[in-house]
């Protein structure tokens, strides 16, 4: 692959996404979904930190933005779950291997399969022809959206949680490793709405406590008909503008859909919002692209 056409880039810059069919091989996806069942096979979690992940805002607040446990990922993997996974002891009602909802925010820096993936030919390909001089990785994750109930994830962007000054520095990369579709819960875009700036930021904040996060506005109520869905096949990228508005739906077949995701700033004269609830740390700097 070359990069993008001036016909797809500008399709991208017009709608503020892009599917992108073969773009990793079958067994390119599968050496990666390989990779994280030998991570989940070690996987250790102290009942204290058994998240669950949500995306709903007072939710997020109560279960990640106010816990240790999430807002120190960022350098590191670490492992959220769905809702409903944990009796009141916090023992797991069901197998672990299926209570998952994600593994974050360091699959790039810290496991050599996935660092190979974030770091391949065909992501920077698509870089360079996206115009980005200094592109640094600022966090990935493994999303596996499991059979029957997977979470859905309610309407946002980006940008609320990965804030830059000037805005639309931020790009995400989001590979399927099995087909996504509008069974198992594919992304669903409005168009265009990449174009009206941030409704809301999720910002961290220090307490006597220690540190918690906070939403500042409010995300707008959405007509459901704005909202097209993108169903791609194993293999297939989508490049996501950290400005659009997307989504996705509760997984109620008995498919899952696991996809690898990764964010991308372009750090040339771009400020990286020193309230985000992800920071660089001595250990972990943004690394860059081009290694």
């Amino acid at each position: 692959m070359a990069g993008l056409s001036p016909t797809q880039l500008r399709k991208f810059q017009e709608d503020g996404f892009l599917v992108l069919e073969g773009i990793f091989s079958p067994k390119e996806c599968d050496i990666m979904r390989e990779q994280i069942q030998k991570i989940i096979a070690e996987m250790e979690v102290p009942s204290h930190c058994r998240i669950e992940f949500s995306t709903q805002e007072e939710e997020q607040l109560r279960a990640q933005g106010n816990t240790d446990y999430f807002l120190t990922s960022g350098d590191k993997i670490r492992f959220f779950f769905e809702k409903g996974v944990f009796d009141k002891e916090g023992n797991f009602l069901f197998r672990p291997e299926i209570s998952i909802n994600k593994i974050g925010h360091a699959l790039h820096a810290h496991n050599p399969v996935f660092k190979s993936v974030t770091h391949s030919f065909q992501v920077q390909e698509l870089v360079k022809s996206l115009g980005l001089e200094v592109p640094v990785i600022v966090q990935s994750m493994y999303i596996f959206k499991q059979p029957h109930f997977g979470g859905e994830v309610t309407p946002h962007q980006d940008a609320t949680f990965l804030h830059t000054k000037p805005l639309g520095r931020v790009l995400g990369v989001w590979i399927a490793l099995e087909d996504a579709t509008l069974e198992n819960g594919c992304l669903w875009f409005i168009p265009g709405s990449h174009t009206g700036g941030i409704s809301r930021r999720m910002v961290q904040v220090q307490t006597d406590s220690g540190g918690c996060t906070n939403f500042i506005g409010s995300e707008p109520v959405y007509e459901e008909s704005r909202f097209i869905p993108t169903p791609i096949q194993k293999g297939g990228l989508i490049l996501i503008h950290g400005e659009v508005v997307h989504k996705s739906e509760l997984n109620r077949s008995p498919h899952s859909r696991h996809a690898y995701t990764f964010h991308i700033m372009e750090s040339k004269d771009t400020q990286w919002s020193q309230d985000n609830w992800l920071q660089p740390t001595p250990e972990l700097p943004f690394p860059l692209l081009y290694t």
